[in-house]
């Protein structure tokens, strides 16, 4: 089942916890994230979400005024062997 995307609340920072739960299993696209130290994920806007990581990026791709700032995350359990390249 796919998820329509959804644009960010004006001024609603959520932390990561936050975000893991309302959008649990789901890629998000975070506006202007906050990071500690070593760059770990604390909170932010997001922008969009979607189950379907290929409906995702066509949609994330649509978006008008992209954030320049952002970051993506997959809030779902990683499957067993799964590797990522940056």
């Amino acid at each position: 089942m796919e998820t329509a995307a959804t644009p960010a609340i004006a001024d609603e920072v959520l932390t990561i916890e936050e975000i893991k739960k309302k959008y649990d299993s789901e890629w998000v696209l975070i506006a202007d994230p906050d990071t500690d130290e070593h760059f770990n994920l604390l909170r932010g806007n997001v922008v969009h979400h979607n189950r379907d990581r290929v409906a995702f990026d066509r949609e994330v791709l649509q978006i008008p005024n992209h954030p320049k700032d952002f970051a993506v995350i997959y809030t779902g359990t990683q499957p067993e062997g799964m590797e990522y390249v940056l």
